[in-house]
């Protein structure tokens, strides 16, 4: 696990504090009231991604704390990073930071954040990155995947490690039960090959990824 100085500390803790305060999308209609979330470790290894916080994120100030949490930490589990270190070895993040309301016209699940509203927020997670320099990257969801690395079919992504910008990112679906995409034997089994390829890489780094050098892997 890679350490950072404390400057760097404190720069993460100041842009937690200007992530808190934030209230752009209100100010700019998208929102009725902003209540945008932050937080995370310097000392993590590893970036996860996602699309936007769910009620239950903005309720307990966290990402990925729904049932989607509970199973991506199990996939974290499974890719070679234990419960136990989770906390200090994962930085948890996504493209916005505040809860965007349920979907339109009573459709399941939640509001897909608007392109607006993301690059609202992109200098936040951008930040993140420069700070974090993470050498491993989960992007979590159709969105977080097409943002990073180019749109493409979920079937196309998951399943493969890929090198870009110096790092490894490594797309997974969203664990959201909303999506129907899990139900598909096929599709669980590209998210073992994905979770197989992180845990090799893991394993071999002892999450001290930055050391080894970046090489495209794909199923």
């Amino acid at each position: 696990m890679h350490t950072h100085d404390p400057q760097t500390t404190g720069a993460l803790g100041q842009l937690h504090d200007e992530i808190l305060a934030c209230r752009k999308c209100e100010c700019a209609g998208y929102l009725w009231e902003a209540h945008p979330i932050a937080g995370g470790r310097p000392s993590a290894s590893v970036l996860v991604i996602g699309q936007a916080p769910g009620v239950r994120s903005m309720v307990r100030r966290a990402h990925f704390m729904g049932p989607g949490g509970e199973l991506l930490r199990e996939w974290l589990a499974r890719g070679g990073i234990p419960r136990a270190q989770q906390d200090n070895a994962v930085y948890f993040s996504s493209l916005t930071r505040c809860f965007p309301g349920p979907a339109p016209r009573g459709a399941a699940g939640d509001r897909k954040p608007s392109p607006p509203e993301i690059a609202l927020c992109a200098p936040y997670l951008e930040r993140e990155l420069a700070l974090l320099d993470p050498p491993l990257v989960l992007l979590v969801g159709a969105m977080a995947i097409d943002r990073f690395l180019g749109r493409a079919p979920l079937r196309e992504r998951v399943g493969t490690l890929i090198e870009k910008d110096g790092r490894h990112w490594l797309p997974l679906p969203h664990p959201s039960g909303v999506s129907r995409w899990l139900n598909d034997p096929e599709n669980k089994k590209l998210v073992d090959d994905g979770l197989g390829l992180m845990r090799v890489l893991v394993n071999r780094a002892e999450l001290g990824l930055r050391s080894e050098r970046a090489a495209t892997v794909s199923r």
